[in-house]
């Protein structure tokens, strides 16, 4: 393959000049040949770099996973575990993500439903999209709710809600913090 101007590379590769640039300036590819005038050359390598950066793209991985896999992909003595490693951290963010969009989807078809869709004002969207949102989880709120309201300002906590100090680990949810910070200090 001859050398190739920016622009016969980038549609070789798939990719705009301006990406190229882009690329560059990241570090994702080296420095390219240059001519007398300054113009960028590029060779088969350069090209094949960029065919794998548009692809990893297209996969959705980030820059700097691109990064890690180029640096994979340029090692020869690399292991494919590593590689497996990237891409399956990949396959779990996408599979994170579609849940996301999987739980949108049904909500926003559950509005267009309850929607009527006709010439009134009223749209069951628009007042479903200004009502506060509902609590995904409890974690505990209801619980840590009630104690605050337990106690009004200028009162202590019942002496039942306090730990005592000579109380046993499982009573003392601090025993454990207290025992590293104890041990610490001893070996320093």
């Amino acid at each position: 393959m001859q050398l190739l101007n920016i622009g016969d590379a980038a549609a070789a590769a798939g990719v705009t000049p301006k990406m190229i640039r882009h690329y560059e300036m990241l570090g994702l590819i080296p420095e390219p040949q240059r001519t007398d005038a300054g113009y960028r050359l590029y060779g088969e390598r350069e090209v094949a770099m960029l065919q794998f950066i548009r692809q990893s793209r297209g996969l959705g991985f980030s820059m700097q996973q691109i990064e890690s896999l180029l640096s994979l992909w340029r090692n020869p003595s690399r292991h494919s575990k590593e590689v497996k490693e990237v891409a399956q951290r990949q396959l779990e963010e996408l599979q994170q993500r579609q849940r996301e969009l999987d739980q949108m989807r049904g909500t926003l078809e559950k509005l267009v439903q309850e929607c009527r869709g006709d010439d009134s004002a009223h749209c069951a969207i628009l007042d479903r999209l200004s009502r506060p949102a509902k609590p995904c989880c409890n974690d505990g709120a209801d619980r840590a709710k009630k104690a605050l309201k337990a106690v009004r300002p200028g009162e202590r906590r019942p002496a039942a809600a306090r730990p005592r100090p000579d109380a046993a680990p499982a009573q003392n949810p601090h025993a454990a913090l207290t025992a590293w910070s104890l041990a610490l200090a001893r070996h320093a």
